[in-house]
Protein backbone atom coordinates (compact mmCIF):
# COMPACT_ATOMS: atom_id res chain seq x y z
CA UNK A 1 0.00 0.00 0.00
CA UNK A 2 3.24 2.57 0.79
CA UNK A 3 4.51 1.68 -2.55
CA UNK A 4 1.23 2.65 -4.15
CA UNK A 5 0.97 5.95 -2.58
CA UNK A 6 4.55 6.31 -3.47
CA UNK A 7 3.37 6.18 -7.30
CA UNK A 8 -0.16 8.47 -6.90
CA UNK A 9 0.74 11.75 -8.68
CA UNK A 10 0.99 14.73 -6.01
CA UNK A 11 -1.86 16.96 -6.56
CA UNK A 12 -0.80 20.85 -7.04
CA UNK A 13 -2.25 24.43 -7.99
CA UNK A 14 -1.24 26.82 -10.36
CA UNK A 15 -2.57 30.13 -10.05
CA UNK A 16 -2.43 33.05 -13.22
CA UNK A 17 -3.96 33.52 -16.53
CA UNK A 18 -4.33 30.11 -17.88
CA UNK A 19 -5.04 30.13 -21.84
CA UNK A 20 -7.62 27.68 -22.51
CA UNK A 21 -9.37 26.12 -25.66
CA UNK A 22 -11.91 29.01 -25.19
CA UNK A 23 -9.47 31.67 -24.60
CA UNK A 24 -7.83 33.01 -21.85
CA UNK A 25 -8.94 32.36 -17.71
CA UNK A 26 -7.71 35.02 -15.00
CA UNK A 27 -7.48 32.34 -12.35
CA UNK A 28 -5.62 28.81 -11.80
CA UNK A 29 -5.44 25.08 -12.49
CA UNK A 30 -5.62 21.60 -10.66
CA UNK A 31 -3.76 19.07 -11.58
CA UNK A 32 -2.30 15.16 -10.87
CA UNK A 33 -1.03 13.82 -13.76
CA UNK A 34 -4.40 14.87 -15.63
CA UNK A 35 -5.65 18.32 -15.27
CA UNK A 36 -8.85 17.49 -12.58
CA UNK A 37 -10.49 21.31 -13.08
CA UNK A 38 -9.74 24.88 -14.29
CA UNK A 39 -11.45 27.68 -12.75
CA UNK A 40 -11.51 31.73 -12.63
CA UNK A 41 -12.51 34.66 -14.61
CA UNK A 42 -12.49 35.14 -18.41
CA UNK A 43 -10.12 38.29 -19.82
CA UNK A 44 -9.07 39.36 -23.23
CA UNK A 45 -5.40 39.51 -22.68
CA UNK A 46 -3.17 38.05 -19.63
CA UNK A 47 -2.93 40.40 -16.97
CA UNK A 48 0.71 42.85 -15.89
CA UNK A 49 2.34 40.82 -13.22
CA UNK A 50 0.59 37.64 -13.21
CA UNK A 51 1.97 34.24 -14.60
CA UNK A 52 0.99 32.47 -17.85
CA UNK A 53 0.69 29.41 -18.08
CA UNK A 54 0.35 27.76 -21.64
CA UNK A 55 -0.10 24.18 -22.68
CA UNK A 56 3.28 22.57 -22.82
CA UNK A 57 4.69 22.50 -26.31
CA UNK A 58 4.56 19.47 -28.65
CA UNK A 59 8.04 19.50 -31.28
CA UNK A 60 6.99 17.19 -34.21
CA UNK A 61 10.38 17.55 -35.76
CA UNK A 62 13.14 17.11 -33.37
CA UNK A 63 16.65 15.29 -34.32
CA UNK A 64 19.11 16.32 -31.61
CA UNK A 65 20.04 18.44 -28.29
CA UNK A 66 22.44 18.47 -25.83
CA UNK A 67 24.69 17.31 -28.11
CA UNK A 68 23.07 14.32 -28.62
CA UNK A 69 21.89 13.22 -32.54
CA UNK A 70 18.71 10.64 -32.44
CA UNK A 71 21.01 8.65 -34.65
CA UNK A 72 23.29 7.73 -32.18
CA UNK A 73 20.63 4.94 -30.36
CA UNK A 74 22.29 3.81 -27.42
CA UNK A 75 19.89 6.43 -24.73
CA UNK A 76 20.50 9.51 -27.07
CA UNK A 77 16.81 9.92 -27.32
CA UNK A 78 16.48 10.21 -23.51
CA UNK A 79 19.26 13.02 -23.46
CA UNK A 80 17.47 15.12 -26.43
CA UNK A 81 13.94 14.51 -24.45
CA UNK A 82 15.64 15.85 -21.27
CA UNK A 83 17.29 19.53 -22.90
CA UNK A 84 13.89 20.10 -25.08
CA UNK A 85 11.78 19.32 -21.45
CA UNK A 86 13.83 22.26 -19.83
CA UNK A 87 12.87 24.39 -22.58
CA UNK A 88 8.79 23.60 -22.38
CA UNK A 89 8.54 20.63 -24.43
CA UNK A 90 6.26 18.31 -23.19
CA UNK A 91 6.01 15.85 -26.10
CA UNK A 92 7.91 14.87 -29.04
CA UNK A 93 8.35 13.02 -32.21
CA UNK A 94 11.98 11.60 -32.61
CA UNK A 95 12.97 12.52 -35.93
CA UNK A 96 15.86 10.65 -37.83
CA UNK A 97 17.60 11.51 -40.62
CA UNK A 98 18.06 9.51 -43.94
CA UNK A 99 20.32 6.48 -43.65
CA UNK A 100 21.63 3.54 -44.17
CA UNK A 101 18.93 0.66 -43.18
CA UNK A 102 20.99 -0.86 -40.28
CA UNK A 103 21.85 2.76 -38.40
CA UNK A 104 18.10 3.50 -39.18
CA UNK A 105 17.40 0.23 -37.15
CA UNK A 106 19.28 0.74 -34.45
CA UNK A 107 17.67 4.61 -33.79
CA UNK A 108 14.35 2.91 -34.01
CA UNK A 109 15.27 0.60 -31.21
CA UNK A 110 16.25 3.19 -28.83
CA UNK A 111 12.90 5.31 -29.75
CA UNK A 112 11.27 2.44 -29.07
CA UNK A 113 12.87 1.62 -25.60
CA UNK A 114 12.77 5.34 -24.60
CA UNK A 115 8.49 5.28 -25.40
CA UNK A 116 8.48 2.05 -22.68
CA UNK A 117 9.06 4.61 -20.06
CA UNK A 118 9.84 8.27 -19.37
CA UNK A 119 13.20 8.94 -17.19
CA UNK A 120 12.19 11.49 -14.80
CA UNK A 121 12.92 15.08 -15.95
CA UNK A 122 12.38 14.04 -19.84
CA UNK A 123 9.55 15.06 -22.31
CA UNK A 124 7.13 11.92 -23.45
CA UNK A 125 8.14 10.56 -26.68
CA UNK A 126 5.14 10.18 -28.48
CA UNK A 127 6.26 7.82 -31.62
CA UNK A 128 8.99 8.55 -34.40
CA UNK A 129 9.22 11.07 -37.33
CA UNK A 130 10.81 9.50 -40.19
CA UNK A 131 12.34 12.42 -42.52
CA UNK A 132 12.98 9.85 -45.41
CA UNK A 133 14.85 7.96 -47.04
CA UNK A 134 12.20 8.15 -49.44
CA UNK A 135 13.23 11.46 -50.30
CA UNK A 136 14.51 13.32 -53.44
CA UNK A 137 18.56 12.92 -54.04
CA UNK A 138 18.20 16.28 -55.67
CA UNK A 139 16.62 17.76 -52.50
CA UNK A 140 18.85 16.42 -49.80
CA UNK A 141 19.11 19.92 -47.89
CA UNK A 142 20.93 18.62 -44.90
CA UNK A 143 19.98 15.06 -45.09
CA UNK A 144 23.08 12.75 -45.81
CA UNK A 145 22.95 10.97 -49.28
CA UNK A 146 20.72 7.84 -48.39
CA UNK A 147 18.32 8.53 -50.11
CA UNK A 148 16.22 5.74 -52.39
CA UNK A 149 12.78 4.20 -53.43
CA UNK A 150 9.60 3.55 -51.02
CA UNK A 151 9.68 0.33 -49.04
CA UNK A 152 6.56 -0.73 -47.68
CA UNK A 153 7.79 -3.77 -46.29
CA UNK A 154 11.07 -1.77 -44.30
CA UNK A 155 8.48 1.06 -43.17
CA UNK A 156 6.23 -2.30 -41.56
CA UNK A 157 9.65 -3.75 -39.61
CA UNK A 158 10.80 -0.16 -38.70
CA UNK A 159 6.86 0.84 -37.38
CA UNK A 160 6.96 -2.94 -35.34
CA UNK A 161 10.37 -1.18 -33.53
CA UNK A 162 8.89 2.04 -32.96
CA UNK A 163 5.54 3.61 -34.05
CA UNK A 164 6.10 6.36 -37.04
CA UNK A 165 3.50 8.49 -36.37
CA UNK A 166 4.91 11.23 -39.12
CA UNK A 167 7.02 10.00 -42.86
CA UNK A 168 8.60 12.69 -44.90
CA UNK A 169 8.57 11.69 -48.12
CA UNK A 170 9.20 12.98 -51.98
CA UNK A 171 5.73 12.16 -53.61
CA UNK A 172 6.75 13.11 -56.95
CA UNK A 173 8.91 9.37 -57.63
CA UNK A 174 7.57 6.77 -58.86
CA UNK A 175 5.34 4.73 -56.75
CA UNK A 176 5.18 7.49 -54.13
CA UNK A 177 1.39 8.48 -54.29
CA UNK A 178 0.23 4.76 -54.21
CA UNK A 179 2.79 4.76 -50.91
CA UNK A 180 0.96 7.45 -49.25
CA UNK A 181 -2.29 5.90 -49.59
CA UNK A 182 -0.76 2.55 -47.88
CA UNK A 183 0.87 4.88 -45.15
CA UNK A 184 -3.04 5.95 -44.74
CA UNK A 185 -4.11 2.43 -43.89
CA UNK A 186 -1.89 2.10 -41.66
CA UNK A 187 -2.69 5.50 -39.51
CA UNK A 188 1.17 7.00 -40.05
CA UNK A 189 0.39 10.28 -41.43
CA UNK A 190 1.97 11.19 -44.73
CA UNK A 191 3.96 14.93 -45.74
CA UNK A 192 5.60 16.50 -48.51
CA UNK A 193 9.53 17.22 -48.19
CA UNK A 194 12.84 17.31 -49.29
CA UNK A 195 11.20 17.36 -52.87
CA UNK A 196 11.29 18.44 -56.18
CA UNK A 197 7.76 17.97 -56.81
CA UNK A 198 5.66 20.23 -58.99
CA UNK A 199 2.53 21.90 -57.58
CA UNK A 200 0.52 19.23 -59.33
CA UNK A 201 2.47 16.57 -57.72
CA UNK A 202 1.50 18.37 -54.13
CA UNK A 203 -2.04 18.42 -55.02
CA UNK A 204 -2.08 15.00 -56.07
CA UNK A 205 -0.16 14.11 -52.70
CA UNK A 206 -2.92 15.33 -50.85
CA UNK A 207 -6.05 13.99 -52.64
CA UNK A 208 -4.04 10.39 -51.80
CA UNK A 209 -3.96 11.44 -48.28
CA UNK A 210 -0.98 12.85 -47.21
CA UNK A 211 -1.56 15.60 -44.55
CA UNK A 212 0.96 17.94 -44.49
CA UNK A 213 4.61 19.44 -45.72
CA UNK A 214 8.19 19.29 -43.74
CA UNK A 215 10.11 22.44 -43.17
CA UNK A 216 7.46 24.88 -45.46
CA UNK A 217 9.72 26.77 -47.88
CA UNK A 218 12.95 24.69 -46.94
CA UNK A 219 14.16 21.66 -49.37
CA UNK A 220 11.11 21.83 -51.46
CA UNK A 221 10.07 23.59 -55.44
CA UNK A 222 9.64 27.39 -54.44
CA UNK A 223 6.48 29.41 -55.21
CA UNK A 224 6.51 31.18 -58.24
CA UNK A 225 3.47 32.82 -60.29
CA UNK A 226 3.69 30.82 -63.23
CA UNK A 227 5.05 27.57 -61.65
CA UNK A 228 3.40 27.57 -58.55
CA UNK A 229 5.56 24.42 -57.47
CA UNK A 230 5.60 22.21 -54.35
CA UNK A 231 5.10 25.31 -51.91
CA UNK A 232 2.21 26.76 -53.80
CA UNK A 233 0.58 23.44 -53.96
CA UNK A 234 0.61 24.05 -49.30
CA UNK A 235 -0.74 27.40 -49.39
CA UNK A 236 -3.39 26.96 -51.63
CA UNK A 237 -4.45 23.89 -50.43
CA UNK A 238 -3.21 22.52 -47.22
CA UNK A 239 -4.93 22.66 -43.27
CA UNK A 240 -1.38 22.09 -41.57
CA UNK A 241 2.01 22.35 -42.64
CA UNK A 242 5.17 22.83 -39.88
CA UNK A 243 8.07 25.47 -40.31
CA UNK A 244 10.62 26.42 -38.56
CA UNK A 245 10.58 30.15 -37.02
CA UNK A 246 14.06 30.39 -35.97
CA UNK A 247 13.88 33.64 -37.99
CA UNK A 248 16.85 31.96 -40.20
CA UNK A 249 14.80 29.35 -41.92
CA UNK A 250 12.64 31.54 -43.04
CA UNK A 251 11.66 35.20 -43.57
CA UNK A 252 9.01 37.01 -41.25
CA UNK A 253 6.69 37.97 -43.91
CA UNK A 254 6.86 34.61 -45.40
CA UNK A 255 6.09 33.01 -42.13
CA UNK A 256 3.26 35.49 -41.65
CA UNK A 257 1.95 34.89 -45.27
CA UNK A 258 1.69 31.43 -44.74
CA UNK A 259 -0.15 31.83 -41.87
CA UNK A 260 -2.56 33.47 -43.26
CA UNK A 261 -2.68 30.70 -46.09
CA UNK A 262 -2.58 27.35 -43.87
CA UNK A 263 -4.95 27.86 -41.21
CA UNK A 264 -3.19 25.34 -38.98
CA UNK A 265 0.06 26.12 -39.59
CA UNK A 266 2.44 25.00 -36.76
CA UNK A 267 5.79 25.54 -35.52
CA UNK A 268 8.95 23.30 -35.30
CA UNK A 269 12.46 23.34 -33.81
CA UNK A 270 14.06 20.79 -36.53
CA UNK A 271 16.63 21.07 -33.39
CA UNK A 272 20.03 18.96 -34.15
CA UNK A 273 22.53 18.36 -31.51
CA UNK A 274 23.71 21.64 -31.13
CA UNK A 275 20.69 22.44 -29.12
CA UNK A 276 21.63 23.87 -25.80
CA UNK A 277 25.40 24.08 -26.79
CA UNK A 278 27.65 26.37 -26.97
CA UNK A 279 29.52 27.01 -30.53
CA UNK A 280 31.29 23.79 -32.09
CA UNK A 281 31.04 21.19 -34.42
CA UNK A 282 28.07 18.67 -34.24
CA UNK A 283 26.85 15.35 -35.73
CA UNK A 284 23.94 14.96 -37.74
CA UNK A 285 23.09 11.77 -39.29
CA UNK A 286 27.05 11.01 -41.21
CA UNK A 287 27.18 14.82 -41.31
CA UNK A 288 29.43 17.08 -39.21
CA UNK A 289 27.43 20.16 -38.89
CA UNK A 290 28.53 23.74 -36.95
CA UNK A 291 26.80 25.62 -34.55
CA UNK A 292 28.16 29.46 -34.98
CA UNK A 293 26.24 32.65 -33.62
CA UNK A 294 23.18 31.12 -33.52
CA UNK A 295 22.84 29.06 -36.68
CA UNK A 296 23.83 25.31 -37.56
CA UNK A 297 25.48 24.91 -40.72
CA UNK A 298 27.24 22.18 -43.13
CA UNK A 299 30.61 23.19 -44.55
CA UNK A 300 29.58 24.68 -47.39
CA UNK A 301 26.76 27.24 -45.55
CA UNK A 302 23.68 25.41 -46.08
CA UNK A 303 21.47 25.65 -43.10
CA UNK A 304 21.57 22.21 -41.34
CA UNK A 305 18.30 22.21 -38.73
CA UNK A 306 18.86 24.41 -35.94
CA UNK A 307 19.95 24.86 -32.22
CA UNK A 308 16.21 26.22 -31.67
CA UNK A 309 14.00 25.34 -28.68
CA UNK A 310 10.30 25.51 -28.93
CA UNK A 311 10.72 28.94 -25.53
CA UNK A 312 12.77 30.39 -28.25
CA UNK A 313 9.99 29.76 -31.26
CA UNK A 314 7.45 31.66 -28.70
CA UNK A 315 9.83 34.60 -28.56
CA UNK A 316 10.29 34.90 -32.04
CA UNK A 317 6.66 34.29 -32.82
CA UNK A 318 5.34 37.14 -30.46
CA UNK A 319 8.76 39.45 -31.87
CA UNK A 320 7.04 39.19 -35.51
CA UNK A 321 3.96 40.23 -34.29
CA UNK A 322 1.74 36.90 -33.41
CA UNK A 323 -0.45 37.62 -30.23
CA UNK A 324 0.38 35.54 -27.84
CA UNK A 325 -2.30 32.97 -27.31
CA UNK A 326 -2.12 32.61 -31.37
CA UNK A 327 1.71 31.63 -31.02
CA UNK A 328 1.11 29.19 -28.10
CA UNK A 329 -1.37 27.37 -30.23
CA UNK A 330 1.00 27.04 -33.35
CA UNK A 331 3.53 25.30 -30.77
CA UNK A 332 0.83 22.82 -28.99
CA UNK A 333 -2.86 22.81 -29.87
CA UNK A 334 -1.96 22.41 -33.53
CA UNK A 335 0.70 20.19 -33.90
CA UNK A 336 -1.32 17.86 -30.93
CA UNK A 337 -3.94 17.59 -33.40
CA UNK A 338 -2.48 16.84 -36.33
CA UNK A 339 -0.90 13.61 -34.90
CA UNK A 340 -4.25 13.10 -33.12
CA UNK A 341 -3.51 13.27 -30.15
CA UNK A 342 -6.33 14.94 -28.38
CA UNK A 343 -5.81 14.51 -24.56
CA UNK A 344 -2.46 16.86 -25.41
CA UNK A 345 -1.87 20.58 -26.43
CA UNK A 346 -4.29 21.98 -24.46
CA UNK A 347 -5.35 22.75 -20.80
CA UNK A 348 -8.74 21.36 -20.17
CA UNK A 349 -10.50 19.14 -17.41
CA UNK A 350 -8.98 15.36 -18.26
CA UNK A 351 -6.16 16.27 -20.30
CA UNK A 352 -2.77 15.38 -19.38
CA UNK A 353 -0.93 18.22 -17.12
CA UNK A 354 1.81 18.94 -19.59
CA UNK A 355 2.45 22.95 -18.54
CA UNK A 356 4.94 25.46 -19.13
CA UNK A 357 4.35 28.61 -17.60
CA UNK A 358 6.37 31.76 -18.44
CA UNK A 359 6.86 35.51 -16.65
CA UNK A 360 4.89 38.39 -18.31
CA UNK A 361 8.17 38.77 -19.95
CA UNK A 362 8.37 35.70 -21.57
CA UNK A 363 10.66 34.13 -19.41
CA UNK A 364 10.16 30.30 -18.66
CA UNK A 365 9.62 29.96 -15.31
CA UNK A 366 8.29 26.52 -14.47
CA UNK A 367 7.77 23.02 -16.96
CA UNK A 368 5.16 20.07 -16.05
CA UNK A 369 5.49 16.51 -17.77
CA UNK A 370 2.35 14.42 -16.67
CA UNK A 371 2.37 16.29 -13.46
CA UNK A 372 6.02 16.12 -12.90
CA UNK A 373 7.68 18.79 -12.30
CA UNK A 374 10.82 19.71 -14.56
CA UNK A 375 14.26 20.92 -13.09
CA UNK A 376 15.47 24.16 -15.47
CA UNK A 377 18.68 24.48 -16.77
CA UNK A 378 18.29 28.36 -15.38
CA UNK A 379 16.30 27.66 -11.98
Amino acid sequence: MIDELRKTPVFQHLSGCVLTPEGWVHGGLDFRDRITSIGGVRVETPRGGDDIVLPGFIDLHVHGGAGADVMDAAGAVDTVARLHAMHGTTALLATTVTASKEVTRRAMEDVGRAMARRPKGCARVLGVHLEGPYINGDKLGAQPDFARPADLEEVRSLHALAPIRVLTLATELPGHIEFVRQLKAMGIVAQCGHTSGSYEDGVAALMAGAKGFTHLFNAMSPLHHRKPGMVGAAIAHAEYSEIIPDLRHVHPGAIRAAMRAIPHLYCVTDSTAAAGMPDGEYSLGTHTVTKCMGGVRLADGTLAGSSLTMDQALRNLVDIGLELGDAARRLSTFPADYIGAQDRGRLERGAYADIAVFTTGLRLKAVYVEGEKIELAHA
